[in-house]
């Protein structure tokens, strides 16, 4: 299948060259859905297919996704689509991809069909866990996009391993028994995948999304298992504005909570550098989910959250090569 552009060359576009060709795209995910209004999950998805050049197939984990983008015979995709268990939308994909790999011996298929899944923080750091790694380990040909709102925002807003230090959820709350929250920092998933070795990592955010599609489509072009992580605002679980979605994923990346990098082939690159890293409580004071650590008593807690922040932001500096600050 002919691209029409040379991979290499996407650095050098300009930002308007960009926009202006991916506007001219079709949405293969289209309006209609009933995700909730300035939920950051329906961007992620559009972006994704948005920087697909290939003809793609998709398969969905349960959750806020899933089940607001089909019901019954309407739906949001304009793909090949399948919903899933919570648990295993990586197999469901592995095994797609591997029937697609024999009809292709046969003859039977068009090449440089491309396989992607998507699944929540919950079906993907925890539930899904299991499928996602046996995919990797497996390496089949395709690539994973987690969503990460970072807590079960479908099913009651219960923490998930990916909850951030210090939220309050309804499994994680903040009172009397517990003034801080969730007192365990979120688990390194984007770090966990690159350890099994795949070809390529990534972390990404709606707010730089010249570095999301471009991450898409480098994934896209390599052979192998593929990992991205996406920050997805929440506006009911992080109790915020239906506005802000961009607005906090843009401070979530500047104050380093969401560092933007890649690891390919072993080799970790800091794909944005802040020109001002800013306070974490810059992200965390709009956010109703960390309302109880801006109190006198949970200072220790907040400066907790931005040592945490600090070590690990400091830590990709040093394995990208990069001075420390």
């Amino acid at each position: 299948m002919e691209l029409g552009y040379d991979v290499k060359e996407l650095l050098k576009w300009s930002a308007e060259t960009k926009l202006r060709q991916l506007s001219r795209k079709e949405e293969l995910f289209t309006h209609g859905h009933r995700m909730c209004a300035g939920c950051g999950a329906p961007t992620v998805v559009k972006m994704v297919l948005m920087a697909t050049d290939y003809p793609a197939v998709a398969s969905n984990a349960t959750g806020c996704l899933e089940v607001s983008s089909c019901i019954q015979e309407f739906t949001a995709w304009k793909i090949p689509w399948i919903h899933t268990a919570f648990e295993n939308a990586a197999a469901t994909l592995s095994g797609a991809e591997t029937m697609y790999r024999a009809l292709l011996k046969k003859g039977k298929m068009p090449e440089n069909v491309k396989f992607i899944a998507f699944g929540g923080d919950g079906g993907t750091y925890d539930i899904g866990l299991q499928s996602l790694s046996g995919a990797m380990e497996r390496r089949h040909d395709m690539l994973y996009i987690c969503y990460d709102n970072g807590a079960y925002m479908n099913t009651g807003i219960q923490r998930s391993s990916a909850t951030p230090l210090g939220a309050d959820t309804t499994t994680s709350p903040a009172g009397s028994a517990n003034p801080a929250g969730k007192v365990q920092p979120r688990k390194d998933l984007t770090r966990i995948m690159a350890a099994h070795g795949i070809p390529y990592a990534a972390q990404a955010s709606i707010s730089h999304w010249a570095d999301f599609i471009r991450k898409v489509r480098k994934a896209h072009e390599i052979k192998g298992p593929k990992f991205i992580n996406v920050l997805s605002p929440c506006n009911r679980g992080w109790r915020t504005a239906t506005d802000n979605s961009v607005q906090l994923s843009r401070l979530a990346v500047e104050t380093c909570y969401w560092p933007l990098y890649e690891i390919e082939d072993g080799k970790l690159t800091v794909t944005v550098k802040p020109a001002q890293k800013r306070p974490v409580a810059e992200f965390m004071k709009p956010q109703g989910r960390f309302k109880h650590l801006f109190v006198p008593e949970n200072a220790g807690m907040l400066a907790r959250v931005q040592e945490e922040v600090d070590r690990n932001w400091q830590r990709l500096l040093r394995e990208s090569g990069e001075a420390a600050e």
